[in-house]
């Protein structure tokens, strides 16, 4: 018996690789062999996911969200790099988990990229959940060398504050990625302006109130105008691109780069080269820390599940509210809720998350060798 263990993060809890080990121990106590392979979708943990796979990674030292210094780490393989938010400027990067919607700042994920073209990849990816700001990317652009002015040409911190302020910006000694595939790899389809854009959807678990949702809108819609003026006409096709909301604008000013938004679970799948690990193995193990309704449309497990036919997948959830009814659409012969197991809330515990990650990985394993 043969499992291909290939876990998403279980988000607040345990790292995927870690998923992935506690799966695994369980499995091997049931008599089954398997493979561990840790796996992400362009979210937090896509530089552990990479590291896993077989990366380099490479310490950086940036600012975090709040402009404090602070080390993160990108991953280097194959001509790729991996640079991701969550570790450099993401929510995780404030000081006692405070929230600052107005002058978090996505600098510090400009300041990887900066240090990650130093390796000379052919290939960016940029992997964008967990942000603490909605800047519009300005952040990240300014690293880059890119600055912005207001109508009396006075230089503005690259902050949402500053985003209805901005009327020119000047690019002319920005460090272009000359010759480098820039890809935002992810699952979040928002443009970037108006009640489905990044303010209104995201600024809110930044902690952003009604009044600032409005602001950074109407910001953010100046910033694009200020690009329109200063050179770049396809701002506001930009704009309304699916997924320039994504990290609060970081989408759009990788649109501004000549960056491509592409499905992050299928990309990453491919960067692993999943297809070709999947002959031979006869069960797939996967998961993430929660399944839901949305899981099909998009997200990680369902599409390795449709990936794997017709090897049989079994999912793994934090928490599962996708009824028994839809596990078969979702691609999924089984799911297991480590709700299913305990009362307790598991998502603040990672020492009973991966206790019962190995009962189940148990459970598993002896069910499918029993079914053989």
């Amino acid at each position: 018996m043969r499992v291909l263990v290939a876990p998403d993060k279980f988000k607040g809890s345990l790292a995927a690789s870690e998923v992935a080990d506690r799966l695994a121990a369980g499995l091997a106590e049931a008599g089954a062999d398997s493979y561990r392979m840790p796996l992400a979708d362009g979210g937090d943990g896509s530089v552990d996911a990479a590291v896993a796979a077989g990366f380099v990674p490479h310490p950086v030292t940036v600012a975090g969200a709040a402009g404090t210094p602070r080390y993160g780490r990108i991953a280097v393989g194959a001509g790729t790099a991996v640079v991701e938010v969550a570790n450099t400027c993401g929510l995780a990067t404030l000081p006692s988990g405070r929230t600052l919607p107005l002058d978090a700042s996505s600098l510090g994920m400009g300041q990887a990229i900066a240090q990650a073209l130093r390796c000379r990849p052919h290939r960016l990816v940029l992997a964008l959940g967990g942000s603490a700001s909605t800047d519009g990317g300005m952040g990240l652009l300014a690293a880059l060398g890119f600055t912005f002015a207001d109508a009396r040409g006075r230089r503005l911190r690259a902050c949402g504050r500053s985003l209805g302020r901005v009327h020119t910006v000047d690019s002319s000694r920005a460090a272009r990625p000359a010759g480098v595939e820039i890809v935002v790899a992810g699952d979040v389809t928002n443009p970037l302006l108006g009640p489905d854009g990044a303010a209104a959807v995201y600024g809110p678990q930044k902690g952003a109130t009604d009044a600032e949702v409005r602001f950074l809108d109407a910001g953010l819609r100046n910033l694009v105008r200020a690009f329109a003026r200063s050179g770049y006409p396809d701002a506001q096709a930009f704009a309304a691109t699916a997924g320039a909301g994504s990290a609060g604008g970081i989408g759009f000013a990788a649109l501004l780069l000549g960056g491509e938004i592409v499905s992050g679970a299928d990309y990453f799948l491919d960067l692993f080269e999943y297809d070709r690990h999947l002959p031979g193995y006869d069960l797939v193990v996967t998961g993430e820390g929660s399944i839901d309704e949305q899981t099909a449309h998009g997200k990680l497990p369902a599409v390795l599940a449709r990936r794997s036919h017709p090897v049989p997948v079994v999912a793994v959830a934090g928490r599962n509210t996708l009824s028994p009814d839809r596990w078969g659409l979702a691609g999924f012969t089984d799911i297991h809720s480590l709700g299913d197991y305990t009362d307790r809330d598991t998502a603040g515990d990672p020492e009973l998350t991966r206790q019962l990650l190995t009962r189940i990985g148990r459970r598993i394993g002896r069910t499918a060798l029993v079914a053989r």
